[in-house]
This record gives structure tokens, C-alpha cells and sequence, in this order.
């Protein structure tokens, strides 16, 4: 326990403490928290001469479950029990302490328990949540992991909840590239929860953090699974759903994020998939749709960091110079015509017109026919029509 000894030591144990003694995400409990101070709430629940007024807004039930929730707290033990398990306690004031999270007000954690080597607060810096519907379909699960290892490979930490679906699709795909992962969970970090994630979240800690606001051995709810959500928001620069239901927990994240002024985009899914309806709901919003990771770094990435242009392949008839491109499209679909009708179409001179006729001829995008020109017509032999493409400008 020595690493904990130091002048911080009594604040420490008193959060760690308070984290047993409180849910996550109590506003009521931070605003005293920050009024009274660690060590000053932790011994107003547990002294024996508690009176109305210890909990100043607090009634004699709500401080009766404080106390009877502190009677058996002890943050030595825990603090053993987390080092025990490659882990940590860190809490605000520390180095480590990712001050994003203070953005959250008086809802910020008490303090995460973490299990892993790396640095939180610097991982923290350059990371992006991913989350999404835990039933969800193959399409969504190759987007997760496609996305995840794409911004792995940029040097991005993908963050999300170590849940079944689009998450743990997400983590493996952050895995796969050889990228940084963080695991947020509703439960202690030396719980594994999902059970059939045990494996995956003992990578993530092997290779990058666990965290949690519960102390070692906490159990889930429903609660805090929705509370873990404003976490995973504010911890991150930005947020992607990927696949969500109009009431999935996923859209909760993103709300955060919105609240916390991150970015939040989402990935498009088919119009008649229930689960890409919360999804499409959010792009209706202020949500910004992205398709890979380039297009999520262009969102929270540096000035200058834009995805490529995106553009379709380049036909040879978009090489033509304007003068080229506009006869030829004065050529009729069907049949020929004389090559005063296509000047007049082309808005050019004969003469124009018979040059560049004889420069598309040669591309093998027209044919002559006689006094008139038509279009190449498709088969394997032309005898009078030469293949090839033109060179950027050619015509100009």
C-alpha cells in the first residue's frame, strides 16, 4: 500500500470510500462532495453523532442509506484489491486524471478504477467512443470493426462498453489493427460482464485500460449501464453510433456527448432496419453521418486532417476538354447526322466540329458513316474506329 501513502493519501481513501457509498452520476451527492470535501462528507456518514443537519438537503432516509452503505466500507481493502488485480484508483488532482470528465459538473465520478499500464489521461486526449445496439446485424458489426481498426491504424483510442455487438465488435476491431482500446464498464474492472466477454476483457486490459466508477467486485444494473454512458461521452472527443433502436442506451451516449458539445456522428443503415432507426433519427439532428474513419477523423481531428475527396471512376470522356466533351454530347444517341446539324447542336464552327470529329474518331469515341458521324457502336469489331483515351486536356 505504499504507493498510496503520501499527502494525498486521506482524500484518496476517503473517494474510494464514497465510491461504495454512492451511485454514479449522483449530482446531489457531487455538489456536497465538492462544497464539503472528501474527507469531510465521508466523516459526517460515519460519525456516530450524525443529526439531522449533517447532510445539509438530505433527509433521515436518504442519510440512513448513506450510513447504512459506509458501515462496512473499507477503501484499504479495495485499494489492495484493485492493485491486486494490475489496477488503480484515480481520482482528481492525480496526473492521470482526464479533466474533460469535469466538464460533467457536479455528475463527474468520485474517482475510475483502472486496470491496465497506459496513461488514461493521455490516451484520453486522442480518443473516439463507439457504440451501438447490442443485438445488432452483420452489417453493423463489420462497420464497428472496420471503423475501430481504421482509426486504430491513425492512431486513435477507440472507446466503448465492452457489451455484446456493435461494442465488442468495436474493441476487437481496435485489437485486430494492433490499436488502443478502452473498456468503460457498469461493474467493478475485476468483474467481467459481460461472462462471455471474459476473454476479450482480459485483452483489453493486457493491452490497453479497463475502467469503472464501481469499486472491485460491484455488481451491474440497469442504471448504471445508462449512467456509464456520460462517461464514455465526456472522456471522448466524439461519439458514432453505429446501430441503435429509438430506445437504445447508445443514443443516450450521444445525447451526452451533444450536451458536452463533442461531436457526434452516426453510420447510415438501411431506411427499413429497426436498428438503424435511432441512427437516422440522430442524422436528422445535429449528428454528422460518417461512412469511415477518415471521415470521423475530418470531425475530430486537428485543422487540416480532411478526409479524401470522394469522386467515382474516371471515364475516359471526362478527360476531354470542354470543346471535345460538348460536341460529343451533340452526337444523337441514335443514328447519324451531318456534321453542320452537330455544329449547330455544339454551339461551335464546321470547322471546329470537323477537327474534333476527327479527334473523338480516333479515340474511338465516334465512327464516320459516309458525309455523317454517329456514335461508336458497341461490338468487338470497328474497323474504321481506333480504341484508346484521351489525354488529360486533350482537345483544349
Amino acid at each position: 500500500m505504499t504507493e498510496h501513502a503520501g499527502p494525498d493519501d486521506t482524500e484518496r481513501l476517503a473517494r474510494a470510500a464514497l465510491t461504495r457509498v454512492f451511485e454514479p452520476g449522483d449530482e446531489r451527492a457531487g455538489r456536497r462532495l465538492r462544497e464539503l470535501g472528501a474527507p469531510e462528507l465521508l466523516e459526517r456518514i460515519t460519525s456516530p453523532h450524525a443529526g439531522p443537519d449533517t447532510l445539509p438537503g438530505a433527509g433521515p432516509r436518504a442519510l440512513a442509506g448513506c450510513r447504512a452503505r459506509a458501515a462496512g466500507v473499507d477503501p484499504r481493502r479495495d485499494l489492495a484489491a484493485v492493485e491486486a488485480a494490475g489496477g488503480r484508483f484515480v481520482c482528481p488532482g492525480d496526473p492521470q486524471w482526464p479533466t474533460q470528465l469535469d466538464d460533467l459538473g457536479d455528475a463527474r465520478p468520485i474517482g475510475l478504477w483502472v486496470r491496465g499500464r497506459p496513461d488514461l489521461r493521455s490516451w484520453a486526449l486522442r480518443s473516439v467512443a463507439v457504440v451501438g445496439a447490442r443485438a445488432c446485424t452483420p452489417y453493423g458489426a463489420h462497420m464497428a470493426a472496420t471503423l475501430a481498426a481504421g482509426l486504430a491504424e491513425r492512431g486513435w483510442v477507440v472507446v466503448s462498453g465492452a457489451a455484446f455487438g456493435i461494442d465488442g465488435a468495436a474493441h476487437r476491431g481496435a485489437l485486430s489493427a494492433g490499436g488502443a482500446t478502452v473498456a468503460v464498464l457498469a461493474c467493478g474492472v475485476d468483474v467481467c460482464y459481460p461472462a462471455g466477454h471474459a476473454e476479450l476483457i482480459g485483452r483489453i486490459a493486457e493491452q490497453g485500460l479497463v475502467l469503472g466508477e464501481l469499486p472491485p467486485g460491484d455488481h451491474p444494473t440497469r442504471s448504471r449501464f445508462i449512467l456509464r454512458n456520460r462517461v464514455i461521452a465526456a472522456l471522448t472527443r466524439g461519439t458514432v453510433v453505429v446501430e441503435a433502436e429509438h430506445r437504445s442506451g447508445s443514443l443516450v451516449t450521444a445525447r451526452h456527448a451533444r450536451l458536452l458539445a463533442r461531436h457526434t456522428m452516426g453510420v447510415p443503415g438501411a431506411a427499413t432496419s429497426g436498428l438503424s432507426a435511432g441512427v437516422h433519427e440522430l442524422l436528422r439532428g445535429e449528428a454528422v453521418l460518417v461512412t469511415d474513419a477518415d471521415e470521423i477523423v475530418e470531425q475530430v481531428g486537428e485543422m487540416g486532417e480532411l478526409a479524401p475527396r470522394r469522386r467515382g471512376p474516371v471515364l475516359p470522356r471526362d478527360l476531354l476538354a470542354p470543346l471535345g466533351a460538348r460536341i460529343l454530347e451533340a452526337v444523337p444517341a441514335r443514328g447519324p447526322a451531318g456534321c453542320a446539324d452537330i455544329a449547330r447542336e455544339a454551339g461551335a464552327t464546321a470547322d471546329e466540329t470537323l477537327g474534333t470529329l476527327y479527334e473523338l474518331h480516333a479515340l474511338g469515341f465516334v465512327e464516320r458513316q459516309g458525309d455523317h458521324w454517329r456514335l461508336t457502336r458497341p461490338g468487338p469489331s470497328r474497323p474504321n474506329a481506333r480504341r484508346g483515351a484521351p489525354r488529360p486536356g486533350a482537345f483544349g
